[in-house]
């Protein structure tokens, strides 16, 4: 590790004293260098971002990577129901991308992704330990109605992400970011982007290029984002649909279908910050019929003006569970693909059968430096279901006990950009167990130290 950060030094030392090409995307893909065909600059970073092939620029190559290393250390992880694990383990992500535009109406973006664990107590999972695959290859055809306008279709292997990622995320915070295989129709205008797709789910498998098509999991929807709203500022609308070959709750399992409709209402401004959003879920898990919902707000205030511009707000959720067993309904909520640190980098605890409680406070030690605070409380929603992890799986059953109190989670990150290129976070969380997990499993209270470096070009 020390020799890479040596090496990551040297690197951006020279990168920061020609390069300048902007913010780098969550979604690679996103990111345009076209405008350094006006560029009169020359040096082998800009020769990397924008490579052209043709005479008229309008023909080129762009590359670009990621270099992500991460430490944790766990003291009872789940509670104590894992093995210990004295020493902590690594966690280190690859991802190289080539993104190539053919004039304004064809581009082709391919990344690969190497994902690798090591140290942890158990094997690990292909989520954390997936050695090289395949994890984008789209091609683009695209039709600019004018300079306001636009349509895009889309084919191929993909990341989806959509609003505040409470549903459809590309799984940053993971070791292994996740995609889909499918085709989409995106368009654009000034006010309104609408977006309709259907997909099938890669699965991530722990050998070399083996993450292939999977027919077992097929996603679909469509959604809208107005801007520029009267008084609500920004109003997202959509619907998003799945179908599962197998589904596993604490009352039952079996196919799953699912339907999800769900509005969302945000605004950014230098004070003023809010997310609201609601949605309805209904379908079919084997024969039982699926009725669930989940409400959020997210609300934060920054004085701008003030030493420190300090941010404080307040996040809440109500999120279903179950009523009743064995009653022919389903009433867990299911969060389909959301982004794995929902409640800090710590994951613990996934968006099922829950009532949460989240004050948090910000600061600016300066401009590349800031320090967070967060405690979350989380209750049980119903009595009469479980405790699920990020990713839907069935953590601890409801059938056991009759306590609501899962436990409150107490985090601190201190995060340091000191440009472009590179990202330090230094991030401690405590995990008091509150009655319902004491009386389901072990119920040891959770201490995690995680430590990240990241590295883009």
């Amino acid at each position: 590790m020390k020799t890479f950060s040596i090496t990551l030094a040297i690197i951006l030392a020279s990168l920061t004293c020609f390069a300048q090409t902007g913010a780098f995307k969550s979604s690679r893909f996103d990111e345009n260098y076209a405008y350094l065909a006006k560029d009169t600059t020359t040096n082998w970073y800009h020769q990397l971002k924008f490579n052209p092939v043709s005479r008229n620029k309008q023909t080129y190559f762009s590359l670009g990577g990621e270099v992500r290393y991460q430490y944790f250390y766990y003291k009872n992880p789940d509670w104590g129901s894992s093995p210990a694990d004295n020493d902590g383990f690594v966690l280190s992500r690859y991802l190289g991308h080539v993104d190539f535009h053919a004039g304004r109406h064809f581009r082709t973006f391919v990344q690969l992704q190497s994902s690798l664990a090591n140290g942890q107590a158990e094997d690990p999972s292909a989520v954390d330990n997936n050695p090289l695959d395949l994890h984008q290859a789209f091609a683009d055809l695209s039709f600019p109605f004018n300079k306001s306008n636009s349509l895009t279709l889309r084919f191929g292997r993909q990341e989806l992400s959509y609003g505040s990622q409470r549903l459809v995320a590309v799984r940053e915070a993971p070791n292994n970011r996740q995609s889909f295989d499918g085709a989409k129709v995106m368009f654009g205008s000034k006010k309104v982007k609408l977006d309709v797709f259907y997909s099938h789910y890669v699965q991530a498998k722990p050998n070399i290029f083996d993450d292939a098509f999977n027919s077992n999991v097929k996603f679909w929807g469509s959604y809208a984002v107005i801007n520029k709203v009267p008084v609500l500022q920004n109003v997202d609308v959509y619907y998003l649909g799945i179908n599962k070959k197998t589904a596993s709750f604490d009352d039952g399992k079996g196919r799953e279908m699912r339907h999800s409709i769900g509005t969302r209402i945000w605004k950014n401004s230098p004070t003023w910050q809010y997310d609201l959003e609601g949605l309805y879920q209904f379908g079919k898990l084997g024969n039982s019929t699926i009725a669930a919902w989940t409400a959020s707000a997210n609300i934060s205030y920054t004085f701008d003006k003030a030493a420190l511009t300090p941010l404080i707000g307040l996040k809440a959720e109500a999120i279903s569970g179950d009523k009743n067993y064995n009653d022919g309904k389903l009433n867990t909520f299911n969060p389909l693909f959301p982004k794995g640190s929902y409640f800090g980098l710590a994951a613990l605890i996934g968006p099922s059968n829950l009532l949460d409680a989240h004050p948090y406070v910000q600061v600016s030690l300066s401009k590349t430096l800031t320090l967070s605070e967060d405690y979350d409380l989380f209750w049980r929603m119903s009595k009469n279901d479980g405790l699920y992890a990020v990713n839907s799986k069935l953590l601890y059953s409801g059938k056991n006990t009759r306590s609501r109190k899962i436990g409150g989670q107490l985090g601190t990150a201190l995060e340091y950009t000191p440009n472009r290129y590179l990202y330090f976070r230094q991030e401690i969380t405590w995990f008091s167990a509150g009655d319902y997990l004491k009386e389901s499993g072990p119920g040891k209270d959770i201490i995690m130290v995680g430590s990240t470096i990241t590295f883009k070009f």
